[in-house]
């Protein structure tokens, strides 16, 4: 899986100019969800999330997890974070999962943060969907499950 997680004071999620998910305080964590990817990875992503020490505390340094600011989350399947567009002006998406796959282990990645206590908000999977975001700090963090960077 690659998330890519930013720091939010607002974000929100449309489709077809209705809201289908929005939040404050917390995290927008966009979602890609590879081929190779299992139910263990989303349950294990969602835990090194929900405590990725990000916000700040009183010193204002980053010490404090989304768990400890009892932030929300906003996750949107973003299939696109798994494009190769190494050589060529085309991306290749042959690393995304099938829909299929991908809907089902985003549902357990937005379930893995609900029962740790996070109160997360959706779009809408496999939808056109337009993302707004007020990013604090800025902050934005890159991950992986494969641990590539």
């Amino acid at each position: 899986m690659r998330p890519v997680v930013q720091r939010a004071s607002r974000a929100r999620v449309s489709v077809d100019g209705r809201v289908t998910g929005e939040i404050t305080t917390g995290l927008l964590i966009l979602l890609g969800v590879g081929r190779d990817d299992t139910s263990a990875v989303a349950t294990a992503l969602a835990e090194r999330i929900a405590n990725l020490r990000i916000f700040e505390d009183d010193q204002r340094k980053m010490n404090c997890s989304l768990l400890d600011v009892k932030g929300r989350a906003l996750v949107v399947s973003q299939f696109t974070l798994y494009g190769d567009a190494r050589g060529q002006r085309r991306p290749s998406f042959v690393a995304a999962a099938a829909p299929e796959q991908a809907k089902m282990l985003y549902e357990e990645f937005a379930e893995a943060l609900r029962r740790l206590g996070v109160t997360v908000a959706t779009g809408v999977f496999g939808a056109m969907m337009s993302v707004k975001l007020v990013n604090e700090g800025p902050v934005t963090i890159l991950l992986d499950s494969d641990k590539t960077f």
